[in-house]
C-alpha cells in the first residue's frame, strides 16, 4: 500500500525526565526510554497471544492455532495475573518520556489491561451471557483463509478441536442466570455454527491427501464437537433460569462500560444531549427537503393513484414519513440484493478516484458472500478484515440473506435498504467506510493500536464517510440528501436507543415509536434494532460519538488552516495512525502539525 509522507518528528519531552546535566541526560532518556518501551510493548504482545489464542488468530497471528482456551476460574485467574503485571510494569514509565506516538500507545495498554479487569471482576458477562460461547467463528476463519497450506491448517484445526467439549463444558459451569435474550441469541448462533464442523470441514478434509487413519480421526473429533455444541443448545433450552438476568445493563456499568469501550473525550451524559439536539436538527433538515419533494412524489398527477392525493399532513415528521415512503418504493428484488452490493463497489471507487478524495489499494481484495450462520442475529451487513499480522488476506463483506424471509417482511427490509439507502450503506461498510480504513490500519506502524481497535473511530470513520462522499458531490440530489439525513438519524438514535434502554428501562413500545416514528425505519429493521440493543451493550454509541470527534476535528482543521487545508491528506494521515481513539489521534496530529509546519502548508 502507497505510504503516506510525513515529516519526521523529534519528540520534545520535558526536563522533568531525567535529573542531573539536563541537556546530556535528556537525551539519553529520549532513547533509553522509547526503545526500552518499544520492547516492552513487543513482549507484551506475545504474552497477551499466550492468554489469547483466538484473538491472535483474528489478528492474523498463527502461531498458536493449535490452542483452544478453555474459559474456566483458572484462566480468568491467568488473565488477572496477566493483567497486574503489565499494569506494575507500565508504572515503571514515566508518561512525560515517552514519544507521542509511544504515549498513546500506554494509554490504549492501561485501557485495555483496566477494561479485562473489571470485564472479570464486575461486568461478569460470562456468567449471564451464553453467546460470548461461540466457537464456530474462529475455526470457520481456519477454514477460509489462506495464510499457510490447508494441510497446515487442517491439522491445526483438528488440534485445537479437540479441546471444544472441554470449552462447553466450562461454559455450562460459568452460566448462572443468563438473560433470556442471550440465552436464545447463543442458541441460535451456536446450532447455525455446527455447519462448520459438519460441512465445511469435510470438504476441506476431501481437499487434502492424508492418511485414512488420520482422516478418520479427525472426522471423530469433528463428530464429538457437534455433539458437545448440540448438548451446549439443548442445556441451555431445557434451563431451569426462575430468575433471569435483566438483558439491561444499569446506569453504573453502562457508564463504565461506555469509558472503557469508546473511550471518547465526551461522556456518555454529554453524547446522549448531543444525539438528542442532533436529532432535532435532522428532523428540521429533513421537513425543508420532504416539504419540496411533496408535490413530486405526493401531489403528482402524472402518478397513477386510486385516489386523489392527500392533503399535506400539518405534522411535519408525518410530512417526512410520507415522501420517504415513496421514495423507499425504488428498491432491488430479495435475490438480487448481493448482487446490487457487488456491482455499485466499482462505482465508489471510480468517483473517489475522480475527487481524489484519498488512496485505494487496488491490491488488497475485498470478497462480498453471503453472512455466515454463525454471525446471523446481530447485524445485517458487516466487515470480516484481516488482522495486522495477515495483510494480504481476504476482507469480507458480510451481506445478511434473505432467503426464507416471508414477502411482507423481505419487502420492509428492502425498502429500508432501498436504491439510496443501499449506496450509503456500501460507503458505510465498504469504501471508503470500513474497508478501506481497516486497510490503513493494517499499515499502521503501531500493533497496538491496530490490535486494540477503537470502535468509535472505526464506526466514526465510516459514519464520517458517508457525509464527505455527499459533500463533494456524490448524487447530489434532494431525494439522496433526504436518505442521508435519515440514516444519519439512524446513527443518532442508535445512541439515544442504546443509552435509554440500558439507563432508562425505556420499553420496547417506547423503543419502536423512536424507531419508527422519529428515525422512520420500516418495521424489519426497528424489530432487528430492538434485538440487538437486547444482546449488545454500548456499541450501538460508537456510529454517532466517533462521527462527531471526526467531523468537528475536521471542521476545526479546515478552519484554522483555510485554503491550506487538503482533503486528500487529512484523510490520509487520519488514518495512518491506525484504528486508535479518536482524541488521541487528533492529539498526535496537532502536536505533529505545530512541530512541523510542513503538513501545513502541503
Amino acid at each position: 500500500m502507497k505510504k503516506i509522507i510525513i515529516p519526521s518528528i523529534v519528540c520534545v519531552l520535558f526536563a522533568s525526565c531525567s535529573g542531573g546535566n539536563k541537556e546530556t541526560n535528556k537525551t539519553e532518556t529520549v532513547v533509553d526510554k522509547n526503545s526500552t518501551f518499544d520492547n516492552y510493548k513487543n513482549n507484551f504482545i506475545e504474552d497477551l497471544w499466550k492468554i489469547y489464542p483466538a484473538w491472535a488468530s483474528s489478528q492474523g497471528f498463527h502461531k498458536y492455532d493449535s490452542v483452544l482456551v478453555v474459559p474456566d476460574d483458572n484462566q480468568r485467574k491467568k488473565e488477572l495475573a496477566f493483567v497486574k503485571a503489565n499494569l506494575d510494569s507500565l508504572k515503571k514509565y514515566d508518561i512525560k518520556c515517552l514519544s507521542y506516538n509511544n504515549k498513546t500507545d500506554y494509554y490504549m495498554i492501561e485501557n485495555q489491561l483496566n477494561s479485562i479487569e473489571w470485564s472479570i471482576s464486575e461486568l461478569k458477562s460470562y456468567e449471564w451471557d451464553p453467546s460470548e460461547y461461540n466457537v464456530s467463528g474462529v475455526f470457520a476463519e481456519m477454514l477460509n483463509g489462506n495464510y499457510d497450506s490447508l494441510d497446515v491448517r487442517l491439522r491445526n484445526f483438528n488440534l485445537r478441536m479437540a479441546a471444544i467439549p472441554a470449552f462447553y463444558e466450562a461454559a455450562k459451569k460459568n452460566i448462572k442466570n443468563p438473560t433470556v435474550e442471550h440465552t436464545q441469541l447463543a442458541v441460535d448462533q451456536n446450532m447455525g455454527g455446527t455447519s462448520v464442523f459438519e460441512k465445511d470441514f469435510h470438504e476441506a478434509l476431501n481437499k487434502v491427501h492424508f492418511g485414512e487413519h488420520e482422516k478418520q480421526m479427525m472426522e471423530a473429533n469433528a463428530k464429538e464437537a457437534v455433539n458437545a455444541i448440540k448438548s451446549y443448545a439443548g442445556w441451555l433450552k431445557k434451563l431451569d433460569n426462575k430468575t433471569p438476568r435483566s438483558f439491561r445493563l444499569g446506569k453504573e456499568l453502562y457508564t463504565k462500560k461506555f469509558e472503557f469501550d469508546i473511550q471518547s473525550g465526551y461522556t456518555v451524559d454529554e453524547i446522549y444531549e448531543k444525539a438528542l439536539a442532533h436529532k432535532k436538527e435532522l428532523h428540521e433538515k429533513m421537513f425543508e427537503l420532504a416539504d419540496k419533494l411533496w408535490s413530486k412524489y405526493i401531489d403528482n398527477p402524472a402518478l397513477p393513484r386510486e385516489k386523489s392525493p392527500p392533503e399535506k399532513p400539518k405534522d411535519s415528521l408525518q410530512l417526512i414519513r410520507m415522501v420517504i415512503d415513496e421514495i423507499s418504493a425504488k428498491h432491488v428484488q430479495p435475490d438480487s440484493f448481493q448482487t446490487a452490493i457487488e456491482k455499485q463497489l466499482p462505482v465508489l471507487i471510480d468517483f473517489i478516484k475522480k475527487k481524489d478524495l484519498i488512496y485505494i489499494d487496488p491490491s488488497k481484495p475485498l470478497v462480498v458472500r453471503r453472512e455466515p450462520d454463525y454471525m446471523a442475529g446481530v447485524a445485517g451487513a458487516s466487515i470480516s478484515a484481516p488482522g495486522p499480522y495477515d495483510k494480504n488476506g481476504n476482507t469480507y463483506y458480510n451481506v445478511g440473506s434473505l432467503s426464507g424471509w416471508d414477502k411482507n417482511k423481505a419487502e420492509s427490509y428492502l425498502r429500508e435498504y432501498n436504491h439510496y439507502i443501499l449506496q450509503i450503506l456500501n460507503i458505510h461498510e465498504a469504501i471508503p467506510g470500513h474497508y478501506t480504513q481497516l486497510v490503513y490500519s493494517n499499515q499502521s506502524p503501531s500493533l497496538i493500536k491496530s490490535i486494540f481497535g477503537n470502535s468509535t473511530m472505526i464506526e466514526g470513520w465510516a459514519v464520517y464517510t458517508e457525509r464527505m462522499m455527499l459533500e463533494n458531490g456524490y448524487d447530489d440530489s434532494p431525494e439522496m440528501w433526504l436518505m442521508y439525513y435519515k440514516w444519519n438519524l439512524r446513527s443518532t438514535c442508535n445512541t439515544i436507543l442504546d443509552y435509554s434502554v440500558h439507563t432508562k428501562n425505556r420499553s420496547k413500545e417506547e423503543a419502536m415509536n423512536l424507531l419508527i416514528n422519529e428515525a422512520f425505519q420500516q418495521q424489519a429493521e426497528a424489530e432487528g434494532k430492538w434485538k440487538r440493543v437486547s444482546v449488545t451493550q454500548v456499541q450501538l454509541c460508537c456510529y454517532f460519538t466517533g462521527y462527531t470527534e471526526i467531523y468537528d476535528f475536521r471542521e476545526e482543521l479546515k478552519k484554522q488552516m483555510g485554503d491550506k487545508f487538503n482533503l486528500k491528506l487529512f484523510h490520509e494521515q487520519f488514518l495512518s495512525y491506525g484504528s486508535a481513539p479518536v482524541k488521541y489521534i487528533k492529539d498526535l496530529m496537532l502536536k505533529e502539525m505545530e512541530q512541523c509546519p510542513a503538513l501545513k502548508k502541503n
